[in-house]
């Protein structure tokens, strides 16, 4: 580990545990929106103020922060990733709620049980920032869930299409839907890469 003489601001990795468990919490209350196939749109809603919330502070705190523990452009980056999570993971539940979805398809399902996953070990990996001991694994199966994401994404595309009994309005909002849940874990994927790049300069 690099050393210096000058105390590192320590606060920025309680900020990210806490972003950790709100991204965490919101990828498993949206998971629990689809399986059951009822609206959580309140609760992600609240979730997103939280997580708002923290991410200004953390902005904050780089700002007025002389010495950080990382470079303040990787601490806003981690930030802002984070936040966007939960802000497309609560995007997710509002268009389910302004498409009046009354059935959600298994691939939906599949791909909400994938996105809980990936807030784990999101959580897990933000937990180890401080010394980075145990990362690179967890990381790397948030990279596996991302892939998984993929292969749901082309069967529930292939069914979409499939599907004798569409609607065109079906189609269009399962397509935008589909794209959003991938977008998703796409971002928790930039999340992993974000630590990744910060861990390398780190150690």
């Amino acid at each position: 580990m690099r050393l210096s003489l000058i105390p590192r601001e320590q606060r920025f990795y309680e900020l990210f545990q806490r972003q950790g468990a709100l991204v965490s919490e919101t990828l498993t209350e949206l998971s629990n929106s689809l399986l059951e196939g009822r609206s959580r749109h309140p609760r992600l809603r609240e979730l997103e103020h939280e997580c708002d919330d923290v991410t200004h502070e953390i902005y904050n705190l780089t700002n007025r922060t002389f010495s950080a523990p990382m470079e303040p452009e990787d601490i806003l980056l981690l930030a802002h990733s984070l936040d966007e999570v939960v802000d497309l993971a609560e995007e997710v539940a509002d268009k389910i709620e302004l498409y009046a979805i009354a059935t959600i398809t298994d691939s939906a399902k599949e791909f909400g049980e994938c996105l809980a996953k990936a807030g784990i070990e999101l959580a897990k990996a933000l937990g180890m920032l401080e010394d980075f001991n145990g990362l690179d694994p967890v990381l790397k199966n948030i990279h596996r869930l991302e892939n998984d994401g993929d292969a749901i994404t082309r069967v529930a595309l292939q069914k979409l299409f499939a599907g004798a009994h569409q609607t065109p309005a079906d189609l269009i909002k399962w397509k935008d839907l589909y794209a959003l849940l991938e977008s998703t874990l796409d971002e928790c994927e930039s999340v992993a890469e974000i630590m990744e790049t910060i861990s390398i300069k780190n150690t």
